[in-house]
């Protein structure tokens, strides 16, 4: 293994790994996305994405971008599914339309998601390669494939990019967007700069959280050459400074471009707007008991401002920024608040990513401290880790909702190809560094792949895998509503669980696939349940089966018991009920 990694990037055998981690990535993904029911958003993603291509429009799922959505979708509308938009209203349409789509497809959904899921694949496999040749060209072959490994095997990676959610397929994009601008740094040529451009742009077309790269971008170019400022040519800041606005331009053009520059620079007062942010406030109207929101800037000269983007787009914004305004229940630890907490997705990153990757990270941050065998410039690092800490922040900063780590994927990448340096160790001399590298990526690639298919649940050994991970995080950290497949399966092996009663998160229809879809009552009775462990952390009438042992499980995220007479009046009488007699 050894000298496989020291291998140079064009010899046949380091070639043949390379092909070899992306098949099974590929098989990873392709099974994990056949396995698995749609998860609560997926099911409105979907036929949001096949109106995109019906109508042209865009203001479905409008908080998303819709690159993810349209590709998803491209197979499922070449196969001519059934669709009803009677119910296309309101400002989040989408969530009325997605049963409407289960109910005129019945089963066949399911085939419909898979198709979706593997037409993502694509998307995914760029931010491998983006990690591969990043790494690679900055640290050496062998740490290209400490980076490549590191995003093939890595379980957020594959639960959230066996989805048609985007933000494993932002992640990607994210990642190759980087690589490709810091290539254009290293040699500014306009070829470059056109790569740059659209690869920034089809990251910004994924989730909107890659905006923040229009202000890094140029913040890095100038951090590029400042060092060397006194050497460079005023006619070279130009000239590069041309090519900047260019890619900017560029990647502004393929957004407008994905949304076939509907609505595109309207002007800012021209929107109606529901966050406090953009809208402001003013005084409730008689009868409303309710502040309205409208436009803070209809009245300014920034009302006559084109706003360059297209309006849906700059609508999904405000519709994201109104959520994390209101802010919801926020659940970490046990604890529920209003609000969330600053620390809540460094919390998240302790425990669900696996502690072999920690240990490389650690290794690279030592290796780092101790400059050694220091070849690397410091502006190349500062273009791979500033992404990273601004993209961390900005949503650590917005502690309205906290209730998903998958927010922060865009950041795996970036930290995978700089823990990739670890990998140079292999061609030093010892042996102690190199074992405790291999051993730290072996320990990383194996704790995932001891939890697949089921990666959306997966938890670190800190707090005892999937088993222990509900009682720190929930919702699609663990349970999004992605094992109905699984409970199904199991149900058909057991058929004296009957009658079974059912609470889960997600929105897809259980009865599609004959499972009932009647929620337990919310007094303890006995009988068969399946209770999605997020139902078991939100709902205190059912907090009782916390404190009963699970029969079996599907997946890690929906627990079914056998309740005993016994055991209901023991959970009754504790609730203060009264007990209920023997059959």
């Amino acid at each position: 293994m050894r000298r496989l990694l020291s291998l140079p990037i064009g010899f046949p055998a380091y070639r043949a790994t390379v092909v070899t981690l992306f098949a099974i990535h590929t098989g990873l993904l392709a099974w994990s996305g056949v396995c698995h029911s749609p998860s609560l958003d997926e099911v409105a993603h979907l036929p949001s994405g096949v109106s995109h291509w019906q109508f042209g429009r865009f203001d479905m799922y409008r908080v998303n971008p819709p690159l993810v959505r349209a590709v998803a979708a491209l197979p499922v509308v070449l196969a001519e599914p059934a669709t009803d938009w009677r119910r296309w209203t309101g400002v989040r349409p989408e969530w009325y339309v997605c049963h409407d789509f289960m109910e005129a497809n019945g089963e066949r959904c399911i085939w419909y998601f898979s198709l979706a899921r593997w037409a993502c694949i694509p998307l995914i496999l760029a931010g491998g390669y983006a990690c591969l040749r990043w790494a690679s060209e900055l640290y050496g072959s062998a740490a290209g494939l400490f980076a490549l490994a590191l995003w093939c095997f890595c379980p957020n990676v594959l639960g959230n990019g066996s989805m048609i959610t985007p933000d494993a397929a932002a992640a990607a994009l994210g990642v190759l967007a980087g690589y490709c601008f810091w290539r254009w740094l290293r040699q500014p040529t306009w070829a470059r700069a056109a790569v740059a451009g659209v690869t920034l742009g089809l990251a910004e077309l994924t989730k909107m959280t890659w905006v923040v790269l229009f202000i890094v971008w140029p913040l890095l170019w100038v951090v590029w050459l400042w060092r060397g400022r006194r050497e460079v040519l005023l006619q070279l800041w130009f000239c590069q400074g041309v090519q900047l606005c260019g890619i900017l331009l560029l990647a502004l053009y393929l957004i407008n471009l994905g949304y076939l520059f509907d609505g595109s620079f309207s002007k800012l007062g021209d929107f109606h707007f529901i966050s406090e942010a953009l809208g402001g406030t003013t005084e409730a109207l008689p009868g409303e008991g309710a502040a309205a929101h409208s436009n803070r800037f209809a009245n300014s000269w920034l009302g006559q401002v084109p706003v360059p983007v297209p309006r849906d787009y700059v609508l999904g914004m405000d519709i994201q920024k109104n959520d994390f305004e209101k802010g919801r229940p926020s659940y970490l630890r046990g604890e529920w608040r209003d609000r969330g907490w600053w620390y809540y997705y460094l919390y998240g990153l302790a425990i669900k990513v696996p502690l072999g990757t920690w240990v490389l990270m650690l290794l690279a941050l030592v290796l780092k401290l101790s400059r050694w065998r220091l070849t690397v410039s410091w502006r190349d690092e500062v273009v791979v880790l500033v992404p990273l800490l601004v993209v961390l922040v900005l949503v650590s900063s917005q502690v309205g909702l906290n209730r998903h780590l998958r927010y922060v994927l865009p950041i795996f990448p970036f930290a995978f190809v700089w823990a990739g340096q670890v990998g140079q160790v292999l061609a030093g001399k010892g042996r102690k560094l190199p074992l405790l590298a291999a051993g730290a990526l072996i320990w990383s690639v194996s704790s995932s792949l001891w939890i697949y298919p089921h990666s959306q649940s997966y938890f670190n050994e800190l707090v005892g895998g999937p088993t222990g991970g509900h009682a720190h995080l929930i919702h699609s950290n663990i349970d999004w509503g992605q094992d109905l497949l699984f409970l199904k399966r199991w149900s058909d092996e057991h058929p004296e669980a009957r009658p079974l009663w059912l609470a889960y998160s997600g929105n897809f229809d259980p009865g599609l696939l004959g499972l009932s879809g009647s929620r337990p009552p919310l007094e303890p009775v006995p009988g068969w349940f399946a209770m999605g462990v997020t139902c078991l952390r939100t709902q205190p009438e059912y907090g009782y089966f916390l404190r009963l042992r699970p029969l079996a499980m599907a997946g890690y995220s929906i627990y079914i018991y056998c309740v005993t007479l016994e055991e209901a009046n023991q959970a009754r009488q504790e609730l203060g009920l009264c007990a209920l007699p023997a059959p």
